[in-house]
């Protein structure tokens, strides 16, 4: 069919991160993840939780977790992640040095 758009896939994810609530954390956080493209999200303040949602996979769940880290919040992911998000697993071999 031609001329048809494909559906916009959106990846969503969800976190809990404890001691969201202040103004200053919430501030600090928009610095951070402003800078990510295609990432659109919400904080509840409320339940401390920030609703993600990603146009594209641009970031991994480990540099999610370093972001929140950095502002001294400790992110638990609630549910499944969603596998775009997660690195790829290589599997490393052996350097091996000429005899």
């Amino acid at each position: 069919m031609r001329g048809t758009k494909r559906p916009r896939i959106m990846i969503e994810l969800e976190v809990y991160a404890a001691g969201i609530r202040t103004l200053e954390k919430i501030l600090e956080l928009d610095h951070e993840l402003e800078a990510i493209p295609g990432l659109h999200y919400k904080v509840d303040s409320n339940h401390d939780i920030i609703y993600l949602e990603f146009e594209h996979a641009s970031v991994s769940v480990q540099e999610l977790k370093g972001i929140f880290a950095k502002l001294g919040l400790d992110a638990k992911f609630v549910g499944t992640i969603p596998p775009e998000l997660n690195p790829k697993k290589t599997r490393t071999q052996p350097i091996r040095l000429p005899a």
